[in-house]
């Protein structure tokens, strides 16, 4: 039995769950999500209690169990307090701003880098080094974050580039003076 998908999830007070034919629905104070989960899993409610039960013990209908649980756990967390991402800038001129819906940064490149916000997505600037992404859907947080680095990712160097705020960057002596 899988220990993360038998233990079940508590309702907080002000969130509503409701299931149909495995569309899972959670509607908060941040907003509404909602997820079409696979049939292997059965998804019950009682008593403000979400529990999961696998229909075999098959490995893909095993792997399954942790996860379902775990994807409407993350829903519950984010229309109940949402997530956040902070993105560092590291080198000379590295910088960024906001101009409307759009993040614009200048990465060392011959050309500033513009990224649209997608939808359910904020991105603020609190100072010109740093980046927030924030919103109820942690795959999406995590994704825009993940496109943000990749525009510049940190170098082993110097550690120049775009590196998440709780990211260690492993170090890398440079070259040798020749004897």
């Amino acid at each position: 039995m899988s220990r993360v998908g038998k233990s079940p999830i508590t309702i907080p007070d002000g969130i509503e769950v409701k299931v149909e034919n495995n569309l899972v629905t959670v509607k908060g104070p941040k907003g509404t999500l909602q997820k079409q989960m696979r049939n292997e899993i059965t998804i019950n409610i009682n008593d403000n209690v979400i529990t999961f039960e696998r229909s075999s013990d098959e490995k893909s209908v095993r792997a399954l169990h942790g996860l379902t649980r775990n994807l409407v756990n993350n829903m519950i967390i984010g229309v109940k307090d949402g997530y956040e991402k902070t993105l560092l800038l590291n080198g000379v001129g590295y910088k960024a701003n906001k101009q409307g819906k759009k993040l614009v940064l200048a990465l060392g490149y011959s050309h500033p880098v513009e990224l649209e916000d997608p939808e359910g997505i904020t991105t603020s600037v609190p100072d010109q080094t740093t980046v927030k992404v924030e919103g109820i859907d942690k795959e999406l947080v995590g994704q825009h974050a993940a496109v943000i680095r990749s525009k510049r990712p940190p170098e082993p160097y110097k550690g120049k580039g775009v590196k998440y705020q709780d990211e260690v960057i492993r170090r890398k002596a440079g070259k040798s003076a020749k004897k």
